[in-house]
């Protein structure tokens, strides 16, 4: 058994709180190939145990998440690139729809900065606390890349259009004000008090009757629950074809390049 500071994704069910923690802070919580598998097994599993009423998705130090770690590239088999994009659409698209499928109350606990996929995931949250010292940037553009986790449909919805196309096509930086301004974010909280602030929150939260609150949760989320699957669908298949262009092939060397700067 290895212990905590090893794992990747801690997973842990208390007073009916199902707590998913992202624990690589020495990598800013990038997220490996690995823990794309590990986060969605954490979820079934509080969607198959009945003690839990909420589930709660956090970081350990200082960032919520980096997104993808840079070591997930390194991965590709360059021999078959179509079968490689193909098997990371399909990753992808699985990941994104456990989030859809989740039936419970799904709270985001942005502990510091959130980079990519942890962000377009945001949408797909029914609360998102953030600290202060939060920030919140998807740079696809930048990588040649294109939005994902929905967010192609979530987030106009959410902050508007002008500001979902100045976040998600231009790689537009928020900080957590900004983003509860335009309603990403529900609420923002002092960093010193952050963890005690959200914790006394969700275990009044979690007190509620677990049926009537997963039913309120269904009610809301099924009328368009086959759009966002459609929607993650269609998402992966332009990645798919984004990830074998030269641009993005050429944008990826060049952060490489700069970040060995």
């Amino acid at each position: 058994m290895s212990s905590n500071a090893e794992r990747s994704i801690l997973y842990r069910v208390e007073n009916g709180v199902a707590t998913i923690t992202l624990n690589r802070p020495k990598r800013k919580n990038a997220l490996t190939l690995e823990m794309y598998n590990e986060i969605q097994d954490a979820l079934k599993a509080a969607e198959q145990n009945d003690d839990v009423t909420i589930a709660v998705i956090t970081g350990t130090g200082d960032y919520y998440s980096s997104g993808n770690d840079l070591g997930n590239f390194m991965k590709v088999d360059t021999t078959n690139i179509e079968e490689a994009t193909k098997q990371s659409s399909t990753r992808l698209e699985r990941f994104v729809n456990a989030f859809i499928d989740f039936p419970k109350p799904l709270i985001a606990a942005v502990n510091g900065p959130a980079i990519g996929i942890v962000v377009t995931t945001l949408g797909l949250m029914d609360i998102v606390y953030a600290s202060d010292r939060a920030t919140f940037h998807t740079p696809f553009a930048a990588l040649g890349q294109s939005p994902e986790g929905c967010s192609s449909y979530t987030f106009p919805k959410i902050m508007g259009t002008a500001k979902a196309n100045e976040f998600l096509l231009f790689g537009k930086k928020m900080t957590a004000q900004e983003a509860f301004a335009c309603g990403l974010v529900t609420e923002v909280i002092p960093d010193s008090h952050f963890i005690d602030v959200v914790d006394k929150k969700i275990k009044e939260y979690a007190k509620l009757p677990r049926n009537a609150v997963q039913s309120a949760k269904n009610l809301i989320r099924n009328g368009e629950k086959e759009h966002l699957h459609r929607v993650n669908r269609a998402e992966c298949d332009l990645l798919t074809e984004r990830w074998t262009s030269e641009e993005c092939t050429q944008a990826i060397m060049n952060f490489f390049s700069k970040s060995k700067l």
